[in-house]
């Protein structure tokens, strides 16, 4: 196992970041893609994907830090009028897994938006390692699994990345902050 990282911090990302941040980004997610699939027949997630999301409304686009040197990103939709908000995109460098910095960026996070009541995100199916992140490390639960017979009602069917497999998502309730009393189950 690598060293732990102590110091995790998280800067925005400027304008000439961007195309340095959605490689390494699409660096980051084939390598899963790859161990699952055995190859990647383009981008993932796709340049128009990466694109749309930095210039969605809202939009915060976040480097990660370790000690100093950029080892990850996050794009974040921060809703300033009803504090729910969510985590789109969020990678740590491969060659940094297993030191810590995902769940100290994760923390980051959290204490830069705490009038957040809720935050929301998805992954995929076969991300073993991204639910138990999402799940065990910071407190998500799963709450619905998007696949043909429950499409997204975001994203048009054909769309789905990796088929009928589908997609989790996740959500995080803060406690306190958002009354669940008459939430549908």
């Amino acid at each position: 196992m690598n060293e732990a990282v102590n110091d995790v911090t998280l800067a925005v990302a400027s304008d000439s970041d961007l195309q340095h941040f959605k490689i390494s980004l699409q660096e980051a997610f084939a390598r899963s893609v790859i161990d699952e699939f055995g190859s990647l027949d383009s981008p993932i997630p796709s340049d128009e994907d990466i694109e749309a999301s930095f210039r969605a409304p809202g939009a915060v686009i976040l480097r990660i830090l370790a000690e100093g040197i950029w080892v990850g990103g996050a794009v974040l939709s921060i809703n300033e009028r009803t504090h729910d908000n969510s985590l789109d995109l969020f990678y740590i460098s491969p060659e940094q897994h297993g030191r810590g910095i995902g769940h100290k960026a994760w923390k980051a996070i959290e204490r830069r938006y705490p009038e957040t009541q809720t935050w929301t995100t998805h992954t995929p199916y076969f991300e073993k390692r991204n639910i138990h992140f999402y799940v065990n490390k910071c407190g998500f639960r799963i709450v619905e699994y998007y696949n043909s017979h429950n499409p997204d009602p975001d994203k048009p069917e054909d769309d789905m990345p990796f088929g009928d497999s589908g997609m989790f998502r996740f959500e995080k309730i803060i406690p306190g902050r958002k009354d669940t009393s008459c939430v549908a189950t």
